[in-house]
């Protein structure tokens, strides 16, 4: 295998074996290779695939795809049936919640048990645990057993472990949803560093976080790659078939009463005169409505104009971070709708969604019945945020229901899009207006 190459897997498969009746287990272990008294089940089958060196692979799915059983088969814990895997490195795996885990022991004799289970030695160990206990940060629940420990703490320890035994392929399957907010960045930052020179693959639910974590992915269905590329793609397809899947019509429900109208005074950076007069003003350029995009749905209406524009309804070729928008949706109905949804949702180039709204909360004890033929209009008020420098794009829908139970009758990807040219906002995805930004001295001289 290339030094190149972290983890090459060719041809990989695994199935487990169901009997009808246990006396057959009885009879394969008598004529082995001469009659077969199992129904092979294959949890995954003929998965073909490379991970270079430095790169972050993320795998979603929906439950049962495979997930877990090929991150078992690329750790080790696991025997393929078919195929062959080749890892180049030694490989840390956080799989199953406290899998490793002795409850019985103390958290500090579990960590010098799985430290040398990964491979070092007593003078590594002796090396790595001081780092190990400061990143866990459970305090002196360490020494206490480890089934005295909620859920986050076993995740802060493991996390911790695998973090520093010197690892050069990191293996992580959804654990981190358990952990706290801090935690989680904790882990996130470390993520991002072990990046730079080494390997990790990353299972999870959450399209966001593979978006913004991770370089490739992969979408696992019935145990085989369906699609390999890039993480926004494999997203875009994964969220498709998790709204097909859930494509059943619901009978209204009406869950809480609407919120009476807030007329909110635009917010204005107290800076924004200098911005607008310098490089930093938040240029932003707008682009036409794209129907050819890709896109989902029964097809009972359509998503046939998006576009951004002023109080006066002149639509907008640029705007400045900060403004006062509306963001109009047009629908085409072509079957009835009992009580439709319009909802759209801002995302950055890496897929990462940003913000987004729609109008059940207005109109859900006043649902608009349309017929076909008909025409909906939806307008959303607010005010553009300042955004970092690059590409971004709304995505538009239009459902009927509610947002827990609904059909989605046309969801179209990317519909419009924006380029913000220059930009104020210091760091993170976007930038709030600062209505006052104050600095005080106190000395010898006094305060000013």
């Amino acid at each position: 295998m290339s030094s190149e190459l972290a983890v090459k897997l060719e041809s990989v498969g695994k199935y487990y074996e169901l009997y009808k009746r246990p006396v057959d287990r009885l009879w394969q272990m008598l004529c082995p290779g001469r009659r077969q008294f199992f129904q092979p089940c294959w949890a995954c089958r003929d998965i073909s695939l490379e991970i270079g060196r430095g790169e972050c692979l993320g795998i979603i799915g929906r439950n049962g795809a495979g997930k877990s059983t090929l991150l078992q088969m690329i750790a080790g814990t696991l025997a393929p049936s078919a195929g062959k895997i080749t890892v180049n490195g030694r490989v840390a795996a956080l799989l199953e919640l406290g899998s490793g885990f002795n409850p019985e022991f103390s958290g500090r004799e579990n960590v010098l048990l799985n430290a040398s289970i990964l491979g070092l030695d007593q003078k590594e160990i002796t090396a790595c645990y001081p780092k190990i206990a400061e990143f866990a940060d459970i305090g002196d629940f360490i020494d206490r057993p480890v089934k005295t420990y909620s859920s986050g703490m076993a995740l802060r320890l493991a996390f911790a472990v695998m973090a520093n035994v010197k690892a050069d392929i990191l293996i992580i399957d959804e654990a981190l949803a358990v952990g706290d907010a801090f935690f989680t960045q904790k882990c996130m930052r470390f993520l991002r560093d072990f990046m730079t020179s080494h390997t990790v693959i990353f299972v999870s639910h959450d399209t966001a976080a593979v978006c913004s974590l991770c370089n490739r992915a992969v979408l696992l269905e019935n145990g085989s790659i369906r699609l390999a590329g890039s993480p926004r793609e494999v997203a875009r397809i994964y969220l498709e078939d998790l709204y097909r899947g859930q494509q059943e019509r619901m009978e209204p429900e009406f869950e809480r009463k609407p919120k009476s109208p807030v007329q909110a005074r635009p917010l204005r950076d107290m800076r924004a005169d200098l911005f607008n007069s310098s490089t930093l003003r938040n240029d932003i350029e707008i682009f036409q409505f794209r129907p050819e995009k890709a896109g989902f749905g029964s097809g009972n209406a359509e998503i046939t104009d998006v576009w951004l524009a002023n109080a006066d309804g002149e639509r907008y070729a640029w705007l400045v971070g900060g403004e006062t928008v509306w963001l109009h949706i047009r629908a085409q109905i072509h079957a009835p709708v009992e009580q439709p949804i319009i909802g759209f949702i801002v995302l950055n180039s890496y897929g990462q969604q940003l913000f987004g709204d729609n109008t059940w909360l207005a109109f859900q004890n006043r649902p608009l019945r349309c017929r076909p033929g008909d025409t909906l209009l939806a307008d959303f008020c607010f005010q553009m945020p300042l955004l970092a420098t690059g590409d971004y794009h709304v995505t538009a829908a239009i459902g009927e229901g509610t947002p827990k139970k609904h059909i989605q009758h046309h969801w179209l990807h990317e519909a419009m899009a924006f380029k913000v040219h220059s930009t104020s906002v210091a760091s993170g995805l976007v930038g709030a207006p600062m209505l006052a930004v104050n600095m005080k001295k106190s000395g010898a001289g006094g305060d000013s």
